[in-house]
């Protein structure tokens, strides 16, 4: 048992404070804290009944739901750690994180059950898997419903503090997903420290599970809502009718999404027809929201004001806050905002010293919030954490009032509606293909997605350029090595990548001719 921080803390206090107010809205299913409480005692009871020990990490590959919810809380109540599996990975890339983080058990849905005979050839070692769908109970997998009815009560483990919450697996340099870890007293100080910012979340507003619950942006809206002692609405992935439809059935008061979702929301035709009044909030990330879109987002969802988080996985994920008044001044709009309240942000050149204001330099984060390490990787580790700073690999800077400005990605990494995309990652898996002589992938501007995965490529001697075929071509090869929103949407083939001194390639040099004239530079 702990004596710090623990991530079901919000729970126990609902559950004894308000035990029969709504805490979660699924479909027709709509539950009360303390019955929630008892179903998340339940199913821990199950995971540690199935062998799991504290520590043990649980993962689970799902659409948004109520059952997600009870996942996270129900794993952390047995004393495991959590794995979101991001839902997007090939089969591939999900048995290596589970591989990778030793997980053997598995929660699963009626959507990517299907998944489960390749996951299972590619990883023998996974011992247990749990439906956690609405459909026939797959073989060789237990029923969600049955393990929850089936068992008793256990306490709360209450795990917490400098104790692994989670297992949080993201893009790598390297070309190998890491495993970010991040503890109950990273969590809680990243969703503490936004709420007490003042306009992080409406208190006792519904909020809205629109974002992907895998990705730790939900997640952590997700936590500060359980803090807060709020309702959950889910919805089982974004939609704008089914964003629409939520909004006005359930009174949402808080919504978080990434741009490109914004996009589609206040460009949806029906959206007048819908009563959106109870809006107050809409949370976004991954990207600066164009003037144009915030102007169109203003008129059609009228009663919402607009926050911007910057920061990533590594930090828990908050880093600054944009609040809503800075979306009215143009000078700031494109700004990630200053550091949250728990957080601490600088400039720093190659030496790791600060940088005057205005000045280029990468963006370091420090605070309880900056994560324990890479699982399994400590060089790595050391080489992202220096004397208690997290380097972002983002370069930016800061202006005189501490708004804290990001131009250009150091790491190579391309935000495509709201996902990271390591470059490195799509480069390995093109250059398998027997026609790549070598190649080079950047970010290039798109009007629906923010930016695109665009490939620039060298053929093999004896390969010709052979137009949308050889597109084709390449993206089908792909698809079996990486997660389909990682392949190139765009290609040019090209006779010599350009190359500096040093025999590196030159990647400005091929994102020049598309980001001209663009509102960022970021590529």
């Amino acid at each position: 048992m702990t004596t710090g921080m623990y991530l079901t803390q919000g729970l126990h206090r609902a559950a004894r404070g308000t035990p029969h107010d709504t805490m979660t809205v699924c479909a027709q299913r709509v539950r009360t804290f303390v019955e929630v409480a008892d179903r998340v005692s339940r199913l821990a009871a199950a995971f540690q009944a199935l062998g799991a020990r504290d520590g043990d990490r649980i993962a689970m590959l799902s659409l948004n739901s109520d059952r997600y919810s009870e996942y996270l809380l129900a794993t952390l109540w047995a004393g495991a750690v959590v794995n979101p599996i991001n839902i997007r990975l090939s089969a591939a890339e999900i048995a290596y994180s589970l591989r990778d983080s030793d997980t053997r058990i598995l929660l699963i849905d009626d959507a990517f059950a299907p998944l489960l005979p390749e996951l299972r050839s590619q990883f023998g070692d996974l011992a247990t898997v749990i439906h956690s769908g609405d459909g026939e109970t797959p073989a060789e997998t237990l029923s969600y419903e049955e393990l929850v009815a089936a068992n008793d009560s256990v306490p709360d483990a209450q795990r917490g503090g400098s104790d692994l919450a989670g297992v949080f697996y993201t893009g790598g340099t390297s070309g190998h997903a890491k495993g970010v870890m991040l503890t109950h007293d990273n969590l809680m100080t990243s969703a503490l420290g936004s709420l007490a910012s003042g306009y992080f979340l409406t208190s006792g507003g519904p909020l809205l599970h629109a974002a992907p619950m895998f990705h730790l942006a939900d997640l952590a809206i997700w936590l500060a809502q359980i803090i807060h002692g709020g309702t959950h609405v889910f919805i089982p992935a974004f939609r704008p009718d089914w964003v629409l439809d939520a909004l006005q059935q359930h009174r949402v008061s808080d919504l978080l999404l990434v741009p490109t979702m914004v996009q589609m929301l206040v460009d949806e035709p029906s959206l007048p027809g819908y009563d959106t009044s109870s809006l107050q909030s809409v949370m976004y990330g991954g990207s600066p929201i164009s003037a144009a879109l915030l102007e169109r987002a203003a008129q059609r969802l009228p009663t919402a004001s607009f926050v911007q988080a910057y920061g990533m996985t590594e930090v828990s994920p908050v880093a600054t806050l944009l609040a809503p008044q800075d979306h009215h001044d143009p000078a700031l709009r494109t700004s990630g905002g200053r550091a949250a309240p728990h957080s601490e942000v600088r400039i720093v050149g190659d030496d790791d010293i600060e940088l005057p204001r205005g000045d280029i330099g990468e963006i370091v984060v420090r605070g309880g919030h900056v994560m324990a390490g890479y699982w399994g990787k400590p060089e790595e580790t050391a080489a992202a954490l220096r004397d208690g700073w997290m380097h972002t690999g983002d370069a930016g800077y800061m202006n005189d009032r501490g708004y804290v400005f990001v131009v250009d990605r150091l790491k190579d990494m391309i935000v495509s509606g709201g996902e990271n995309v390591y470059s490195v990652e799509v480069e390995n898996a093109l250059a398998r293909h027997p026609a790549v002589a070598t190649c080079a992938v950047i970010g290039v501007p798109d009007e629906q997605w923010g930016e695109r995965v665009h490939a620039v490529v060298v053929l093999a001697a004896g390969h010709q350029a052979g137009g949308q075929d050889l597109a084709d071509e390449l993206r089908e090869f792909c698809k079996s090595l990486i997660g389909g929103y990682k392949i190139p949407r765009s290609f040019d083939v090209v006779d010599a990548l350009p190359l500096s001194a040093a025999g590196k390639v030159l990647k400005r040099e091929l994102r020049a001719k598309y980001w001209a004239g663009a509102d960022r530079s970021v590529g």
